[in-house]
């Protein structure tokens, strides 16, 4: 049976936007594609309120998105047959990830994590969101603009995207609205750690962009010692900033990513 990898997009940007972006004058932007390739059957989805899912009266938070990644685990195993699947999730799609693998250990098999939070202590970019917390807490949307596409790209460190994927992202995404959901914004700055490292039992794969502010390397470190199972790596790219997908060096990421998933089974001896 092929294998199932299932992608979790972040805050601002739905599956497909994410994952199978297309960059006019550009090649080699879809992640599913590449792991198509690398022998995969690729899933993602849009959660609550983003791309082509319905809007609600919700705000897409971490919770709604464990709902979300629940009922799409049914279609893939009435569509595949496979009980279980990958997981990678960036940004508050790691969190996502992370919450879902926590409450489900049942239904993932390795899990991959970029642009993590686990408790946001020295992050740069959750620290400038916290200023706008009420505004959060009060609405259930907020602006998504074509600047706020291109600033994912250069937030941290202009050079490490071409500036041509803040403004193909932002067409992918804007003939949906100009909306995005605060859920995960607002968890983000009001109930970091959302995800007790103990209680996740997969096998754990974490990736940081070098310049990446949402998260220190300390406190992702912290995380990663804590978790349950010992087969687990770090890894942190040089020469890439908050989006490993969509970034200049996404090709060594997807190039760690894969060899990953694609390990050989560890073996212990008879007598250890």
């Amino acid at each position: 049976m092929t294998p199932v990898l299932f992608l979790v997009h972040g805050s601002s940007m739905g599956g497909l936007s994410t994952f199978d972006l297309t960059v006019p004058g550009s090649t080699n932007y879809s992640m599913m594609d590449r792991f198509v390739r690398y022998g995969f059957d690729v899933w993602t989805m849009d959660h609550e309120g983003y791309g082509r899912s319905s809007r609600t009266a919700g705000n897409s938070d971490i919770a709604s998105g464990v709902a979300d990644l629940r009922a799409a685990m049914d279609v893939v195993r009435r569509e595949t047959g496979a009980s279980r699947a990958h997981f990678f999730g960036e940004s508050s799609g790691g969190i996502r990830a992370a919450a879902f693998a926590a409450a489900a250990p049942e239904s993932v098999d390795r899990l991959r994590l970029s642009a993590y939070s686990h408790t946001g202590k020295g992050s740069s970019t959750l620290a400038n969101r916290a200023k706008d917390v009420e505004f959060y807490r009060t609405h259930n949307r907020r602006p998504a603009t074509r600047e706020l596409y291109r600033s994912i790209f250069t937030r941290d460190k202009v050079g490490t995207a071409d500036p041509a994927v803040g403004d193909a992202l932002a067409d992918a995404e804007l003939k949906y609205g100009d909306t995005v959901p605060t859920g995960t914004y607002l968890d983000m700055v009001t109930k970091l750690p959302i995800v007790d490292p103990a209680n996740v039992k997969a096998p754990v794969f974490m990736a940081r962009g070098e310049f990446d502010g949402i998260s220190s390397q300390a406190d992702l470190l912290d995380f990663f010692a804590a978790l349950a199972n010992s087969d687990r790596q770090f890894v942190e790219i040089p020469g890439a900033a908050h989006s490993l997908v969509l970034g200049y060096n996404r090709e060594r990421f997807w190039f760690a990513l894969n060899a990953f998933l694609n390990a050989p089974s560890r073996v212990d001896h008879a007598g250890a």
